[in-house]
């Protein structure tokens, strides 16, 4: 049975920091696959990266998937974006890091990526579109890396600001 975890928010440190290469693919990293999996399911999201559970390996899950689609989850272990296209995409991003928060985010229409799948073994893919944008912002987040960063200094501060005051508020 798959565990669902707490997401971690913003202002929390853990999100800007870059998360540790996957040494092997073993039934830990698999549990911790699926508990990340249910956890993206009951946010709901259609990505999350392993450190927005406060665990900083390389892993990310993502599923496209709408409601009334057929579930097709894809699962990553130490991914890295070998090219990105010269066309670009702008596309509504949100974060289950950053609550209740979309912006307009500019990026790359394709991206090709090399990672380790659920065996272990080696994969390449070439996604475009919405898969695209959603692996790029996932693999952001292994880097420290959020996508308010892409936002103005302005419009990133005041989010920033708001989160930082209601987690002081929270703490009280």
């Amino acid at each position: 049975m798959a565990t669902i975890h707490p997401i971690v928010t913003i202002p929390d440190s853990v999100l800007r920091q870059t998360a540790e290469p996957v040494e092997r693919v073993d039934d830990e990293l698999r549990t911790l696959m699926d508990d990340m999996l249910a956890t993206m399911y009951d946010a709901p999201g259609v990505g999350l990266a392993a450190p927005q559970i406060g665990i900083l390996r390389r892993v990310i899950v993502m599923d496209p998937a709408r409601d009334e689609e057929e579930p097709a989850p894809l699962v990553m272990a130490n991914p890295v974006i070998l090219q990105r296209s010269d066309e670009m995409r702008v596309h509504e991003e949100g974060c289950l890091s950053i609550p209740d928060v979309t912006a307009e985010v500019e990026r790359p229409a394709m991206a090709r990526v090399s990672y380790l799948d659920r065996e272990g073994k080696s994969q390449e893919a070439e996604l475009e579109g919405f898969l695209a944008t959603i692996v790029q912002h996932e693999v952001d987040h292994l880097n420290g890396v959020l996508f308010i960063d892409y936002l103005s200094r302005l419009k990133r501060d005041m989010i920033v600001r708001k989160f930082t005051k209601q987690k002081r508020a929270t703490a009280v």
